[in-house]
This record gives structure tokens, sequence and C-alpha cells, in this order.
């Protein structure tokens, strides 16, 4: 019994030494946990660290919630506390109390936030340390009943102009309107006239009734409901036949030239909350616009405007106290394409009512000066917002308005007849002057092709290389692609960009040819010669390969801003001569009298071209296939305004093939080198 006796004794004084030795934190060590809460935004656990006294003061779902709305308001990011020193307080046999003094510092909305503070920890009966808290401990000056205010200062976006200072994106003017919901109310009719309002406005009466309870509204309110075009009067004297509608004027981005930029410009809109989330410490806000295509999206960074922000302690009078933080509104930086937007109407207006695209570079500098896909969208239309009606209509176009076609790639037809030439010239499989002999419209390598077959629609006397061009002989250029060989004739294609992106700011799909990269057989070969097949080319890489006829064999570095004038993408893509030779035979192209561009010939200028139909269809031996209708011109080659320009349109069979799309490309060249639209601006 004195044996147990004993041993209890001892585990209880080693109890005893165990409890004694257990160390409670020190106020260096909770002010840093408290932080580091305050980082991950546990608000609820942080209010575990607080003395008696101060939850007595507030509870913690206010507590909480002050957190919340100022530092989630300012965007707190970043939070530190460099601790300085800590220095003794009171004590006494009911409490002992510890002066943390440290420095606080946040990256927030308005910049970077830092001041000088203290917190007191005073330890509780059980030995531990507690925060004795109040508002100064979150902003000092800031007491019980104060608010913080973030005032935003609005900057204004950058705008887009055209290489003559034309602006083709701005700030415009727009219609917003909104109802009162009093002035509402007064009327015995209102469901009557929500039913109408939401019938002119393309709301429902569901998303209306929503914006009128929202939180903040109150009867006097204006509660905005849509954005219209403020020329859209007859709509507008509707409108405001109904009780209680407003419309005031408000600032928006505004496009002049509307679908004929489209999809050159983009377009911007409200920024979603996933984007905030993804962009955030970058400055944007709730309010923020962002791009979401085009050069709109391309240049976000340098068009947009960085709101400025003041931080503001607001006592309860409703009175600024003082001012925290302040951050100056920085407005974003206007951006210079090298577009010639009188051209790019123009081609844009041949195009309209079809399918297709056109881009015009200047071949010496690389200068792009149009880029136009049509059908397309009014961009005015998304800052105003669809409705779902016209939203799920132009979703639903089979015309596919909102498809960007200079971005895609398509199969050339014969106006890749140049490039494969200029491959076989460079590479010496080729001789531009023999008479490459071939009997009647078909022709075939060997039986090994067996009831395969090349065909032509023209027989001509000599068929060397500039007849060929002239005659866009598909025999002569399957011909030159086989004779090549499999190796060479990839090889050549490779060293224009074939399966590289192309170095521009609009990302562009690549050049293709084959299968992953390869030809499967000999007749894949043959039909890539003269631009069918596997083969499929970027309408503005296409007019980079062609500048190389112009530039010696050297292919151009295409650009849309700044000053890249007469940079080039690939160096020795052809011989010297063998661009030479090309070039003249495109001359030929337009002006030889049985040329198959020969009814573009101009009077006042030179032009060397080559038209293109490439067959659409699933087989050989389909019928029902569709037709692209190309055509490529050089005009000014040997002058100071050198044009060159791709136009392709879909669908031209039975419509004239190329010969359907000749004269709209010719509009562009007139214009441009005529000076017939200088006042159009």
């Amino acid at each position: 019994m004195k044996r147990l006796l004993v041993m209890a004794a001892l585990m209880l004084s080693l109890t005893m030494a165990a409890g004694c030795g257990k160390k409670e934190p020190q106020p260096e060590e909770l002010l840093t946990e408290y932080i580091d809460l305050l980082n991950e935004e546990k608000y609820e656990e942080m209010y575990a660290y607080l003395t008696e006294e101060a939850r007595a003061s507030i509870d913690q779902e206010t507590y909480v919630e002050r957190y919340q709305n100022i530092y989630g308001g300012i965007e707190a990011m970043n939070i530190q506390a460099d601790i300085e020193e800590r220095e003794e307080g009171h004590k006494d046999k009911k409490a002992v109390t510890q002066r943390v003094k440290y420095k606080l510092t946040m990256d927030t909305l308005a910049g970077e936030l830092a001041f000088d503070t203290v917190a007191i920890f005073t330890k509780n009966e059980e030995g531990a340390y507690k925060m004795s808290w109040d508002s100064q401990d979150i902003f000092p000056g800031l007491y019980e009943g104060d608010r913080v205010r973030v005032k935003t200062i609005s900057a204004k976006r950058g705008n887009i102009y055209d290489q003559n200072q034309t602006a083709l994106a701005r700030e415009g003017t727009a219609s917003s309107v909104g109802l009162v919901p009093g002035k509402l109310a007064e009327n015995p009719d209102r469901e009557e006239n929500l039913a109408r309002l939401s019938e002119l406005l393309g709301l429902s009466v569901e998303r209306i009734e929503k914006e009128l309870n929202a939180s903040w509204v109150r009867d006097d309110t204006f509660v905005p409901l849509r954005t219209v075009s403020k020329d859209d009067y007859e709509l507008k004297e509707q409108l405001l036949e109904i009780p209680g509608v407003m419309i005031t004027d408000t600032t928006v981005r505004y496009y002049p030239f509307k679908e004929k930029a489209a999809q050159l410009t983009g377009y911007v809109q409200s920024i979603t909350a996933e984007e905030l989330e993804e962009r955030k410490g970058q400055g944007y806000n709730r309010n923020s616009l962002i791009g979401k295509a085009g050069a709109e999206r391309i240049y976000e960074d340098i068009l947009r405007p960085r709101d400025g922000y003041s931080i503001q302690i607001i006592d309860g009078l409703g009175d600024v106290r003082s001012t925290v933080l302040e951050k100056p509104a920085e407005d974003g930086k206007d951006v210079v394409l090298t577009i010639d937007i009188v051209l790019q109407q123009h081609l844009y207006q041949e195009l309209e009512g079809d399918e297709g695209c056109a881009v015009a570079i200047d071949p010496k500098s690389g200068a792009v000066l149009a880029m136009a896909s049509a059908p397309a969208y009014d961009p005015n239309d998304f800052v105003m917002g669809y409705t779902s009606a016209a939203w799920e209509e132009i979703n639903n176009d089979e015309t596919q308005p909102l498809y960007n076609r200079f971005l895609a790639s398509w199969v050339p037809g014969s106006v890749f007849k140049p490039v494969t030439a200029a491959i076989g010239l460079t590479n010496g499989t080729l001789d531009p002057k023999e008479d490459v002999k071939n009997e009647g419209l078909s022709w075939q390598k060997d039986s090994g092709w067996g009831d395969y077959y090349v065909t032509t629609l023209t027989d001509y006397a000599v068929k060397n290389l500039e007849n060929a061009l002239v005659h866009s002989d598909n025999i002569y250029f399957a011909k030159a692609a086989v004779n090549a060989g499999e190796e060479v004739f990839t090889k050549g294609l490779d060293q224009v960009g074939f399966g590289e992106t192309l170095p521009f700011d609009f990302e562009l799909k690549p050049s293709a040819y084959g299968s992953e990269g390869k030809l499967a057989s000999e007749t894949e070969l043959a039909d890539s010669g003269y631009g069918q097949g596997k083969l499929l080319v970027n309408p503005l890489h296409l007019a980079v390969i062609y500048s190389a006829f112009v530039n010696e064999g050297n292919m151009v570095q295409p650009y849309l801003t700044g000053n890249e004038s007469g940079r080039f993408w690939k160096e020795s893509a052809f011989t010297p001569e063998a661009a030479q030779n090309v070039l003249d035979a495109l001359y030929q192209v337009v002006e030889h009298p049985e040329g198959t561009a020969h009814e573009a010939a101009p009077s006042e200028y030179r032009l060397a071209g080559k038209t293109g139909t490439a067959e659409i269809k699933d087989s050989k031996e389909d019928v029902n296939g569709t037709e692209l209708g190309w055509f490529v011109g050089i005009s000014g080659a040997d002058t100071d305004k050198p044009l060159l320009m791709v136009m392709m349109i879909e669908d031209v069979k039975g419509r004239g093939g190329s010969h359907y799309v000749i004269p709209k490309a010719m509009v562009g060249f007139d214009v441009y080198n005529k000076g017939e639209a200088e006042d159009e601006r």
C-alpha cells in the first residue's frame, strides 16, 4: 500500500511538471497566426483570438462582416506584419498586458497600403494571451460607426485607329433605358405596361421584375434595363409611352464601321466573374469592360484603362473623415493599325452577300492594309447586349457571321500553282522554257495510277511555264510536283512556312498538307501540285508567300501595328531567278488575251495575278461538291505604293468560278491605285 502511494505521488508530480513545462504562445506568435488567418480570409477563426471584453463589444457575425466588407472591398492581398518590438504594459494580479508594435502592409486595388500600429495582448486567467481588438486594428483612425468606402475614378479605354487616324473603335453615346419603380407602380395597368416593355426591349418580364426587386432599389431609383442605339428614335418614342420609363445618355464603346471591320476590331463586353477571378490583382473590377475578340482582345493590355481608386474612411454622418490611400486613374493607350479603312470598307462591300474573305498587304513593307470576312456582325450589338432571340438567330445563321474566315485555312486551287512553280525552279526540277508535252485534256503518270487521271480545261500549243500559268494548266503543275518528288516538294512547302504558325498578332490557322505532314501517295502529290488534294492555305500566309515574287525570293514579315517595315519572315524561300520568272508569268496571266485573268487587265496601272477555283468534294466522282473562287493580285510592284491582295469567295459553282471573284477584287485595286475614295474616310 505504501509503495502504491509513493508511485501515485511520483506520477502526480511528473504530470504537474509536464503541465508546468507547457508553454503558451507568445504575443508575437499569436500576431503572426492572426495575420496568416487574415490572408486566408478565415475571419471566423480570427475571432477566437480576441479577449472576452473585445468579443463583448462586437459579436462574431458583425466582426466577420466588417472584415469581409472592408478587406474584400479594397481587395487586400499579400498582408504582412513586420514586428518591430514588444513592450510590457501594466501588470497586476488580474492581468498582464503586452504591446506589440508592428508595420502592417498589404496590396490593395489602390496600391500598397502600409501603416504602423500596435496590437495589445492581455493574459487571461488560464495564462493565455488574447488580443484587445477594436476597429483601429483594421485601419488607424477607423472608429466604431465609421465605414470604409472605395471610390472608383474612371479611366478611358484607348481608341483603335487606322493608319490615317480614322477611329475604328472609340467612345460613343447610346441610350440607357430604365424604369423608376414608383412611377410604374402608380399606374393601374402595371402588368400590361411590363408586358409591353418586355416586348420592346426583348427582355422577359421575370428579368425586369428581378431588376426592380434588387435590394438597392427604391421607389425613386432609376433602374437601368437595356442599352439601345441613340439613333433608334422610333423605339425610344414607343418606350416613353410606358409610365415610369426613363431614357438617359450613357457612354459606350462604339464601332463606326460596324460589320465592315467587325472581325478586325472585335468587340468588348463586361468582364465575367470567372475573368475577374483570373485577373485578380490586375486592376480590373466588376464594372470593367474587356476585349473579347479581334484587336480589342489582342491589344487588351495596351487599350485597357486602369481605373483609379480612393480608399476613404466615412464617418456616421456620411462625411469623409480621411483618405487612407489614393491611386490616380490611368487612361488606356491608343492603338494605331496599319489598316487602310477605305480599302477595308470596299473589300467588305464587295464580299457582302457572299461568304468569303479578303486580305491585303504592302508586299514590300509587310504592312497589313485590310482583313475582311463576310458575312459579319455589328460589334455594337455585343456592346448593347443581344436579346435571347437575337442571339439565337445569329448563332443559328447558316452563313456563320460570327466565323472569322481570314483566320482559317482553305483549299487554294489554282492560285497555288505559282508556288509549285517557284519550288521547282528553286530546286532545279523545273525548266521554265521546256515544252512539257501532253496529248489531250487528261493525264496519268502510268497505269499504276489505275483509273485516276489529272484533268485540265484547255489545250494549247507550247506547254512551258508561262503558258501553263496563262492557261492555268492542271496537268503541267501536277507533272511539276511529281517530277520534283515528294521529298523536294514537301521540303519546299516547309521552307515557305507550312506547318508553322505565322508570326502575326492574330492567331491564324497554319497552312498544312497531307496527313500529319506527309503526302500519302503520288496521286496526292500530283493533286497538291495544282492546289487540290489535302492542301490547305491560310489567306494571309498565301499573300506572304506571294510577296517573295516581288522581293527576290524573300517572304515579308506581316505586321499590324508599329513600324516593322521591310523585315522578312523567310529569307531565300525561292531563288531571285525563280521569283522573277514566276512574277513575269503572272503579269501575262492578266495581260495575255488568253490569260485566265485577262478581264482584270487595268489600263491605268500594271497588274500581276492568278485565278483559282478549288473543288470541295468528297471524291473524284462527287458531282455535288462546291467550289471556292480565288483571285490573287499584285499591283505597283515597282512603285512606292505596292498592293498584294488575296480574295476568296465560297460556293461559286455555277456562278462563274473564279471569274465571279475577279471584278470584286478589282474594285479594291482600283480604289487603292486611283485613290477614288479618299473623301469617304
